[in-house]
Order: structure tokens, then sequence, then C-alpha cells
């Protein structure tokens, strides 16, 4: 595969333009460290924005959600997407108003769904889900039932139409602003773990995973 996605008309990044990235590995690094996207499709020109949970394995991006929903039952039938993922790094705290903003990396991928009918595949992507939660989990935790694959429709997007933008760095006031006695400088964001939390019902003889331990993010 290039090393580059090669921008086109609709995946081009036009406002802000420096912003763009296109480089693969950047993108991939951002979205597999997304936790949510947000898929929009239309359905006889009624427009939806729906939040699921993703995975990248390899060039393609899987998600999934009920049989009957209305997303996988019209996506697996061929309708357009365009897939979003964004993660904030911090809030820039400019001197004006009009100057605040974010640290963001961002990612749009478009194109058509697939619906994922081959069992192997399907479980590799629900494995691919659990191991982006939390590395380790799949060895251990129930796998799905017949039933539950069943009731589970998975979805696969090729990556092949995406760009990134990504928004670093400090403040950027104009030149007049510089002097005003005003606090400015960024404020950084992260997803942090918190301690676990025993479900009352768990055994308290039950030790805490060597994964669970060590995790961070």
């Amino acid at each position: 595969m290039p090393e580059n996605f090669i921008p086109t008309d609709k995946t081009r990044v036009v406002r802000e333009p420096q912003r763009g990235v296109y480089d693969r590995a950047a993108i991939y690094k951002i979205l597999d460290e997304g936790f949510v996207c947000h898929v929009g499709f239309a359905v006889g020109g009624q427009p939806y924005v729906i939040p699921t949970m993703y995975a990248r394995i390899g060039d393609a991006l899987y998600f999934h959600g009920s049989a009957a929903s209305r997303m996988l039952r019209n996506l697996s039938e061929g309708a357009a997407v365009c897939l979003t993922v964004s993660l904030i790094d911090g809030l820039v705290l400019a001197r004006s108003v009009f100057n605040h903003s974010m640290n963001y990396r961002s990612v749009v991928a478009l194109g058509t769904a697939t619906l994922v009918d081959d069992p192997g595949e399907k479980l590799e992507a629900l494995r691919a889900f659990t191991e982006k939660i939390l590395p380790g989990r799949w060895q251990e935790a129930r796998g799905p039932s017949e039933k539950e694959m069943k009731a589970t429709s998975i979805l696969r997007l090729p990556l092949s139409e995406v760009s990134a933008k990504v928004r670093a760095g400090g403040v950027e006031d104009d030149a007049e602003d510089y002097a005003r006695k005003i606090w400015a400088g960024i404020i950084p964001m992260h997803l942090a773990a918190g301690a676990p939390v025993r479900d009352e019902r768990c055994d308290p003889a039950i030790p805490l995973p060597d994964y669970l331990t060590k995790y961070t993010r």
C-alpha cells in the first residue's frame, strides 16, 4: 500500500489546508487510539449520525451494531457512508475570544460499507473490538455464542478515501492582542483510566487480572 492517501475533492482539507494529513501511518495511529466513531448516512433524504465502537484491521475499519438497527440495515444495502473519529488534545485559550481553539486530531473516511458474512472474519472483528478496549481481555472472557453472533451485524469499510486534520501548537493571537494583560495558554486534555471497580457480584477472591493492573492510556 502507498505511504500516503491520495486526497480527492471530497477528502482534501480546504479550510486550514496546512492542517491536512494524508500520511497513512499517522492516520492509522489516530484511528487506533480512538474508541468511538460517528457514522453518517442518509435514508430517504434524512441524514443520521450514529456513534458506535469500531476497530481497524489492516486497511479496513469494522463497526457493529444490532442486526435490527436502522444503520446496519441501510448501510448493508450499499448506502454511502461517512465515518469520523475525533480526539481532543488540548484547549487553546487565546487573548481574544475569536482566536480560542482546540488542539485535535480527526479522521474522515468515505466509502461504501459491506456486510461481513464470513463467520471467521466476523469473529476476528469481534476479537478486535474487545482487544481495542482492553488488550488481553478476549483470551479470558467468554466468547460470543451462536445466538449472539446472529444478533450482531458487522460492517467493513475499506480505507481508500481518507484524510485527517490536525491542530497542534500554541496560541495564535492577533499581533495587537499580545500586549493585553490576559492569561493565555493551553490546557492539555487526555483520556485517563481510573482504578478498576469490582462488580458487586464478582467473587472477591478473584484477583485483578495482570492486564488491568498495568492498563494505561
